[in-house]
């Protein structure tokens, strides 16, 4: 087991170091499965709230070991029922992440980085430029800041959140993991939901693994010079090389991924980008999500119609390719897709 410090957080340990922990500080074995059933099934964030254990040995874990849980700066809840909060981990680094109810399910957007480096048009999360990637662990605690708060376990997650991904892959991979655990939070692979700019080295890596997570593509535009304007940080993973790693994606792992396409009027809602969309998708696995554009303060794009998007849907859906218009959720509070950003840390700091 690697050396530890006073201020480690106990679950960056695995279940065999909190075995060989248990060892060391003289307790019997079965005092590590209860210890591992605290941390990582009953999700805990105090010694003091592990009633099982002997005060003594409780002692002995808060000597060694901390949890580095955020605090929340603020919380603003939307008129749909779903709730945008602000998170401060422990350097001051703050992100959003929002809780969405519906029909007895919880699913929860969460950040992988502070700020993005990505800037694209439409998003305000790269407005500050990118602070630091989050850990693993930084980002289940999302998840559970969120379930706590409601009360209620999440049954999804999705990766959609301040960042991107990709270019936090190995805690992103670890973080889902975490979460898929059926020992610890255990969300199914299915819903936990990973959604990139389009990093192609991320997209192969992710078609490599085992567990069957769920790919989404944010790709807002098929027409190539108009995708490098609305996004530039992936401006060097072309449409071609993005294609041909979707169809990889999809032969070794059987999915489909999903096409994230925010409509904005008069960029990406033309007839020849609503041709060029239908032509990158025919033949291909691929299910394509339709959302009109979330205004972003200070921002000239504006959503296109809904009557312009209906179009697109019925384009799409002749030509074979299954489509879904979705509705944005805690747009009144800046939650919805492309919205969140450090508003109250930056207003703070200033």
């Amino acid at each position: 087991m690697n050396p530890r410090t006073k201020s480690q957080d106990i679950r960056d340990l695995s279940q065999n170091d909190i075995r060989e922990l248990v060892a060391e500080l003289g307790q019997p074995a079965f005092r590590a499965k209860q210890l591992i059933e605290w941390v990582f099934e009953k999700n805990v964030c105090s010694f003091d709230d592990m009633t099982n254990l002997p005060k003594a040995f409780r002692e002995q874990l808060k000597e060694a070991f901390a949890f580095d849980t955020p605090t929340e700066l603020t919380k603003q809840v939307s008129k749909d029922g779903s709730r945008k909060y602000l998170l401060e981990y422990h350097d001051g680094i703050s992100v959003e992440t929002v809780g969405m109810p519906r029909r007895n399910k919880l699913s929860v957007c969460v950040s992988t980085q502070a700020g993005c480096g990505m800037g694209c048009a439409f998003c305000a999360t790269g407005l500050n430029g990118l602070k630091r990637s989050l850990t693993a662990q930084e980002i289940v605690d999302q998840v559970l800041h969120v379930s706590n708060d409601f009360g209620e376990r999440a049954t999804s997650v999705v990766f959609m959140g301040q960042g991107e991904p990709f270019a936090n892959y190995d805690e992103v991979l670890k973080a889902l993991r975490i979460l898929n655990d059926p020992d610890g939070i255990g969300i199914g692979a299915r819903h936990l939901t990973v959604s990139t700019s389009g990093v192609i080295p991320g997209i192969r890596k992710f078609a490599d693994i085992p567990e069957q997570f769920t790919l989404a593509v944010s790709l807002h535009s098929a027409i190539q010079s108009t995708r490098n304007k609305l996004m530039p940080g992936v401006k060097k993973y072309t449409l071609l090389r993005l294609h041909e790693a979707l169809q990889l994606y999809t032969e070794k792992t059987g999915r489909r991924p999903t096409y994230e396409y925010a409509m904005i009027e008069g960029v990406n809602d033309t007839n020849p980008e609503m041709q060029a969309l239908c032509d990158f998708c025919e033949g291909t696995l691929c299910h394509v999500n339709l959302i009109q554009l979330n205004d972003i303060e200070g921002s000239p794009l504006k959503p296109s119609p809904i009557h312009k998007v209906e179009d697109l849907q019925r384009r799409l859906e002749s030509r074979g390719i299954e489509t879904t218009i979705r509705n944005s959720r805690g747009n009144d509070i800046d939650a919805a897709c492309g919205q969140l950003k450090q508003r109250f840390k930056v207003q703070k700091n200033a």
